[in-house]
């Protein structure tokens, strides 16, 4: 399971299921989420993972 995070089609984020982290792609994007919320990729990486059994789920009852 893989999330792109893309902003005027640069890749600003990426996350995948193997290593359950957020690998940011961009300084500019890293530096101005921190400033916000200065715990945003673990609270972002918890989101994902979430994401993650929701789309487990759905494909799940996909594949009924």
């Amino acid at each position: 399971y893989v999330i792109v995070q893309m902003v005027d089609e640069v890749q600003i984020e990426y996350y995948d299921s193997n290593t359950q982290r957020i690998i940011t792609k961009q300084d500019w994007a890293d530096q101005a989420n921190e400033d916000k919320v200065p715990d945003y990729l673990e609270r972002a990486t918890e989101r994902r993972k979430g994401d993650q059994q929701v789309a487990k789920g759905n494909m799940g009852t996909l594949k009924k």
